[in-house]
């Protein structure tokens, strides 16, 4: 008993010839910028490094009551310095005193 020769496998659908095969990414001045610090071991460690540093957790992310006490304290300050700020250059204008 011999086995049938294997049916040819047909996609569902016919993709066109650019879907299929596409072209090779175009070497960008980004892409080649890449290349080029990966080739330098110095500039490879310090890239990862700053990834390191970016995906690191933050003190408002660590602390978050500590770090909304102490925005609100600040901006409070601030706030009521410019206010304040604000009210004595009024008045001296309102006095007619030459700022």
């Amino acid at each position: 008993m011999s086995t049938p020769p294997p049916q040819e496998h047909h996609a569902r659908v016919d993709l066109p010839e650019w879907m299929r095969n596409p072209e090779p990414p175009r070497r960008t001045l980004g892409r080649r910028l890449s290349d080029l610090v990966d080739a330098a071991p110095g500039l490879r460690e310090a890239r990862r490094a700053l990834w390191r540093w970016r995906e690191r957790s933050r003190f408002s992310e660590r602390h978050p009551v500590v770090s909304a006490i102490v925005s609100f304290v600040v901006v409070a300050t601030v706030a009521t310095i410019l206010v304040a700020g604000a009210a004595y250059l009024f008045a001296r204008v309102q006095a007619g005193d030459r700022l």
